[in-house]
């Protein structure tokens, strides 16, 4: 069975950070993600989907130090299911992500550094299980560059 998610969003609050008794750390966000579509009487529609991610180790504290509420980033990891009981004894459930890799979109000072496991912040990609290698883009002449307006609401991701 194959289990993996990717997401875009902006953090809905503070990272939270928390030790286990073993030592390792824990770091809960939460992000929103919207998609953007044309309803069938032709006119814009927006749905918003709201995750809760789990980061543990050393991403965890690289999370909290990094991210604050608006940040938008890149999680991929895997889908998990929390099931517990509330206070008047209903069965509750909601889906998580746990994640592996983590990577900060915003370009914006301090959250343009990155994490590698086994160095200081140095590229925007962060992975609990694996290091990144990044290659430094080319060095283009920006007369041969053509000015290109983007608007960010037309991006789909």
């Amino acid at each position: 069975m194959y289990n993996r998610v990717i997401l875009v969003g902006n953090l809905t609050r503070d990272p939270e950070l928390r030790y286990m008794p073993n030592g390792g750390a824990v770091c809960t966000i939460g992000i929103a993600t919207n998609r953007k579509y044309k309803k069938q009487d032709g006119s814009a529609g927006e749905e918003v989907c709201f995750v809760d991610v789990t980061f543990f180790a050393r991403t965890a504290e690289v999370a909290n130090q990094y991210l604050k509420k608006g940040s938008k980033i890149l999680v991929e990891g895997r889908l998990k299911l929390d099931q517990w009981v509330d206070q008047n004894g209903g069965k509750r459930s909601k889906h998580s992500v746990v994640a592996d890799n983590m990577q900060m979109l915003d370009s914006k000072g301090s959250s343009e550094g990155g994490y590698n496991q086994n160095s200081a912040p140095t590229s925007g990609s962060y992975s609990n299980n694996q290091q990144t290698n990044h290659k430094q883009p080319a060095q283009v002449q920006s007369e041969n560059i053509p000015d290109i307006n983007i608007d960010e609401d037309e991006i789909p991701f």
